[in-house]
């Protein structure tokens, strides 16, 4: 019972630790980097489907939440992304070069 009881414990912490890095993978979604607009903060992407705003995969615009992220972007780069839906604009919130 001992054995069994600090295995699950054992499981239950080893779980959690995970998590965090399981996450960061998988609430982003694929994209394609088409125009970039640095003066009004937008960003084109033809993307996968977005599970978290149940929107399937098509082209079109974002907002991004800091320009700043727009610096390190290219037509072109496949990236992977996350964005919400704030108060009807979509806004990229998060962005990396895709592996």
């Amino acid at each position: 019972m001992i054995k069994s009881l600090a295995a699950t414990t054992f499981l239950a912490a080893l779980l959690a630790a995970l998590a965090p890095a399981a996450f960061a993978t998988s609430h982003l979604t694929d994209g394609e980097v088409r125009k970039i607009d640095k003066d009004a903060g937008k960003l084109t992407l033809r993307h996968a489907e977005i599970k978290s705003l149940d929107m399937p995969g098509m082209t079109m615009v974002f907002v991004v939440k800091d320009k700043a992220m727009l610096d390190k972007l290219q037509p072109g780069d496949k990236v992977r992304f996350a964005a919400i839906n704030d108060a009807g604009k979509y806004t990229v919130t998060e962005i990396e070069a895709a592996k």
